[in-house]
């Protein structure tokens, strides 16, 4: 079948697409919609930067002649930066098919699975709804940022005791959460990324590496293997703390006799008010909606102000522009 053909086929697989259908990405595991088909392009949106992108029929020929060139299917991890959509949107076809586990597109005779995560109305909020995950490290971040914002931490030294405390306990609750949540997003992250690839988001890129832990087999093994090298026992044998410590237990010789002992002081977090911290948290979302004082339109400014401020940190701007969907795209 001549790529002319199959394109058409797909346009045709494209404009069947219900309104708001959403695909994946093969490798970065990006969501997207299809939101213009054209006898040139394809106009994708990104569910969560809300950025649009017209992917261009002749790159599409161009992934059509790789994959029908091979015998075993193209390799994903040769796609060009910024390429993931292509291999996706060809999968609607009913010939080509993305395969996860060998990180490759193939043409097949028999049926074929697509990228397709959804035929009906995207599941996800929109872009300008606000969800409260049920997660500690949103608690805690949200606490944090109205602690900050009621307290001037630019100069430490006037800050009262108590403030510090309370800003000291916040950041390590939080540093705690991200890092649990950091890990079991790494873990999962591990079975979708291929070889040493990056693979990018919108605020950065991480990439599959390895890491070598080395542990001494039996100790006389080791002396063994060293001495037959012509290596006395002398120079690899050093003092095991631990047995210096099962030492000093039965014996008079002192601590300071033995070890280097040198005393730092540091804060430690002993204990945290959780009640408290529910509280405030719960006061914080009900505030704006239990206010029905005179002052209650100041304080929904101060909130959207608020809310503006935060969306502003957290929202990513490229410095490059995009194409945005117009009547023409539709």
């Amino acid at each position: 079948m001549s790529f002319r053909v199959s394109w058409h086929n797909l346009l045709e697989r494209l404009d069947d697409l219900p309104e708001g259908a959403t695909l994946r990405t093969p490798l970065s595991n990006d969501r997207f919609q299809i939101t213009g088909v054209q006898e040139h392009r394809v106009i994708i949106r990104f569910s969560e930067s809300g950025e649009s992108r017209p992917l261009q029929k002749d790159q599409f020929e161009t992934l059509y002649r790789r994959i029908t060139d091979s015998t075993d299917g193209f390799d994903l991890d040769r796609l060009p930066p910024d390429a993931d959509p292509y291999p996706t949107v060809l999968s609607l076809h009913s010939r080509f098919e993305v395969n996860d586990d060998r990180g490759v597109i193939i043409e097949t005779e028999a049926p074929t699975t697509s990228l397709l995560l959804d035929e009906g109305p995207s599941s996800e909020p929109a872009r300008d709804e606000r969800t409260e995950p049920d997660l500690d490290v949103y608690a805690d971040a949200l606490l944090l940022v109205d602690a900050l914002e009621r307290h001037e931490v630019t100069a430490l030294e006037g800050v009262e005791t108590g403030t510090l405390i309370d800003l000291y306990t916040l950041l390590s609750d939080v540093q705690r959460n991200a890092n649990d949540l950091r890990k079991e997003i790494a873990d999962t992250l591990l079975d979708r990324l291929h070889h040493d690839r990056p693979v990018s988001g919108s605020y950065g890129s991480v990439q599959r590496t390895a890491r070598t832990n080395r542990s001494l087999k039996d100790d006389d093994e080791v002396l063994d293997t060293l001495e037959s090298a012509g290596i006395d026992r002398d120079r690899v044998v050093s003092v095991d703390r631990g047995k210096v410590d099962d030492a000093l237990e039965v014996t008079d010789v002192a601590e300071r006799d033995v070890y280097e002992i040198e005393e730092t002081e540091y804060v430690r977090k002993a204990e945290v008010d959780e009640d408290r911290k529910e509280t405030r948290l719960q006061g914080l979302k009900d505030q704006l909606a239990a206010s029905d004082a005179d002052d209650a339109d100041q304080l929904r400014d101060e909130v959207e102000e608020l809310e503006s401020r935060i969306e502003e940190l957290t929202e990513f701007k490229s410095g490059q522009s995009y194409h945005t969907r117009s009547n023409a795209d539709r």
